[in-house]
């Protein structure tokens, strides 16, 4: 039976084992997963957090972050600013990037969510409000979530990602890792607003 990990990524963690910058200072998969032959089913930048899934079964790891497989993938945004409706129905509609237009997205606003507190915390402006978002894609273009956010005028402050397909992070703390038994088996509860 194929090892299905779900893991909870922390703010600065590269989602790889091992570090290729020059001075091999970053934290990677390693410092926090000791599982031998599982790797990453796609990715999730460095300045993101939350659920990344990992696995030793190559066609498994393929369903989970090839975009063919237009797997949905649920992410928690705090954007700077109020997001109005033209924002949100232009997110539903799909919004032109650099590379081409993007197919479009479950977007709404939610209350912010009960969540972990980041290290470092999320820059706030006194005069500049923040909304949360939960947003829903089902691509994985570089940075993508980031690149929507900012092409209807709502630049990202923080990005959580809570489910992927059926799966999601739950009552998993932050750092913590999980291994599924049955890998078609999700994951818990939403996130309380």
């Amino acid at each position: 039976m194929a090892r299905l990990i779900l893991f909870n990524k922390p703010w600065g963690v590269l989602s790889q084992f091992t570090d290729r910058g020059t001075d091999g200072a970053r934290a990677t998969l390693s410092d926090y997963i000791d599982v031998p032959g599982v790797y990453p089913a796609g990715r999730l930048d460095r300045d993101s957090e939350g659920l990344l899934i990992l696995t030793d079964d190559g066609a498994m790891q393929a369903r989970i972050s090839s975009p063919k497989h237009k797997m949905p993938k649920t992410y928690l945004v705090q954007v700077e600013g109020e997001p109005d409706e033209a924002a949100l129905t232009a997110l539903r509609r799909g919004v032109m990037l650099n590379d081409g237009p993007t197919r479009p997205a479950a977007v709404r606003r939610i209350d912010p969510p009960a969540l972990w507190e980041r290290d470092p915390p999320v820059r706030h402006r006194k005069s500049v409000p923040d909304r949360w978002l939960e947003l829903t894609i089902a691509e994985g273009r570089n940075r993508q979530v980031r690149r929507m956010t900012a092409a209807v005028g709502l630049p990202t402050l923080r990005l959580v990602r809570w489910r992927i397909g059926a799966w999601e992070i739950g009552d998993l703390g932050l750092g913590e890792w999980r291994e599924v038994r049955n890998p078609a088996a999700s994951g818990s509860r939403s996130p309380s607003p």
